[in-house]
């Protein structure tokens, strides 16, 4: 019981440390930035999963559904292969920062976003399904009207990538190394402090992380009239 009231009272104290303010703001980045270009590429493919019939659409359906699970671990590893100096993608150097950070978080958010995208236009009504397609639009036109229906499930897709990212810690420890003051992450430095039988700074880490966890879903679920 003394470890635990120790580690509260250190976690608290913590949360003043500059360093630890420094991997909050990368936190945030890295995860919103992830989110964010996860949504712009992700959407789009929803929607053209969940209106179009083309060549070739349940090979993509079934390769977004695998990636909706694929472990961090692999794509970290994937990643770190492509990047590494000797990959194909070395002369960019890229590996241990924050953007192949950004990569790699952006992987693991983009199936989720447009699966989810794809089976909330699915579940529309078949006669609102059948109305888009008396109207004769293009096929931006369409997508756009059906994800107006559908945004609610937009928003939980947001959600769904933004918690699923922030709240990773293999891949962004393969590809960004978790190095101090330049790619250490909440994730990370949770691991790190854990390790070191630091658990004051981990669990403060922690109570920060669920609280950007909290605000953010609370913030987007307003969004779409969650209360």
């Amino acid at each position: 019981m003394e470890l635990i009231l120790d580690a509260i009272s250190d976690a608290f104290a913590s949360l003043s440390d500059p360093e630890l303010i420094e991997v909050v703001g990368l936190t945030l980045f890295v995860s919103g930035l992830a989110s964010v270009a996860s949504l712009a590429v992700g959407v789009p493919i929803g929607a053209m999963l969940g209106l179009g019939r083309f060549r070739g659409r349940g090979a993509v359906r079934v390769a977004v559904d695998v990636g909706m699970g694929l472990p961090p671990v692999i794509v970290g590893l994937a990643l770190l292969l492509i990047l590494w100096r000797s990959g194909p993608l070395g002369s960019l150097r890229l590996t241990f920062t924050p953007t192949a950070m950004v990569i790699a978080q952006f992987l693991l958010a983009l199936p989720i976003v447009a699966g989810l995208s794809a089976t909330a236009i699915e579940s529309l009504p078949a006669a609102a399904l059948e109305q888009l397609e008396a109207l004769r639009l293009g096929g931006f036109d369409r997508a756009r009207l059906a994800l107006v229906e559908v945004w609610p499930g937009v928003v939980g897709a947001a959600v769904a990538a933004f918690g699923r990212v922030v709240s990773e810690v293999g891949a962004v420890l393969i590809v960004g190394g978790n190095i101090s003051g330049e790619t250490r992450v909440l994730t990370t430095l949770i691991v790190q402090e854990s390790r070191q039988a630091r658990f004051g700074p981990a669990l403060g880490a922690g109570i920060i992380l669920l609280v950007i966890s909290l605000v953010v879903n609370v913030s987007l679920n307003r969004m779409r009239g969650v209360r």
